[in-house]
């Protein structure tokens, strides 16, 4: 049942995504609103903060974007399969959640514009003996399921993206284990070494954040590879992409996506490393 409904829901989008299509930049300019997909449990890149609202480096670069467009901001938090999913139908107008671009993900999705770039690294239970990455090969590993880590632990990951740097295949997991969010996984990891899951596997800086908060977990080895991250938007306005694109340009050319990312990062992503 649960199949045939998702088919079913996927089928309804598909047919509703056309009335938007080519006008996404302006219903944006007509209701002077940019409204942004994103993530309540991804810290730092986005999260609740004491204040209830959203904030954080995803955050802040929605806002700009907003700002520079000339409207107001928004935001709605869907789940991140149905993000990548593409078919928005007009619930949001862009996504900025650090997405990577794959192929496959750009048969539904178009990516404007990169704006940072993130390692990729593992992590263990501080009560781990492991001290490499050649001896996380067999562990049970933790990631978020329809990420880029998951498919890097399935060796079928894909980036496509210019300017991407090679990566070699070094972990082969005796068990993958997906769950909705990274922050799902930190929280098994942290019941122990090896309760639930030996190790995870994340965006550095989000697992560098859990740490400072607490989470009992030390990073190992060298990060495995270094993935592009982009604004993306629904397939169907190439004026909206272009507007996004020249946006985005003009933030890495006059250093505001560089202070962003120092500000929430301590160092700057914004160019490979």
């Amino acid at each position: 049942m649960k199949t045939k409904l998702a088919v079913l829901a996927a089928a309804v989008a598909m047919l509703a995504a056309p009335a938007f299509a080519g006008e996404t930049l302006d219903r944006v300019m007509k209701t002077g609103k940019l409204t942004m997909s994103s993530d309540p449990e991804y810290p730092p890149q986005s999260f609740l903060n004491d204040s209830n609202e959203l904030d954080g480096f995803d955050v802040d670069v929605g806002k700009e974007i907003a700002k520079r467009l000339g409207v107001d901001f928004g935001i709605e938090t869907p789940a991140w399969e149905v993000i990548i999913a593409g078919g928005w139908s007009g619930r949001w107008d862009i996504s900025v959640g650090s997405v990577t671009p794959t192929k496959a993900r750009a048969q539904v999705l178009s990516f404007p514009a990169i704006y940072y770039y993130t390692p990729a690294s593992f992590a263990v239970h501080t009560d781990s003996s492991v001290t490499s990455l050649e001896e996380l090969n067999g562990k049970v590993i933790g990631t978020c399921g329809g990420c880029t880590y998951d498919a890097y632990l399935l060796k079928d990951l894909v980036i496509d993206a210019e300017g991407t740097p090679p990566f070699e295949y070094q972990v082969t997991a005796g068990e993958l284990k997906t769950y909705e969010t990274d922050t799902n996984a930190f929280d098994d990891l942290r019941l122990g070494d090896g309760v639930r899951v030996d190790a995870v596997f994340s965006a550095l800086p989000t697992i560098q954040e859990a740490i400072k908060n607490g989470y009992p977990m030390k990073v190992i080895g060298e990060p495995a590879f270094y993935e592009p991250l982009a604004v993306a938007t629904d397939k169907g306005d190439p004026e909206f992409d272009a507007k996004i694109a020249e946006i985005v340009g003009e933030m890495h050319k006059d250093g505001t996506l560089k202070a962003l990312s120092e500000k929430w990062y301590g160092v700057d992503l914004t160019t490979v490393q």
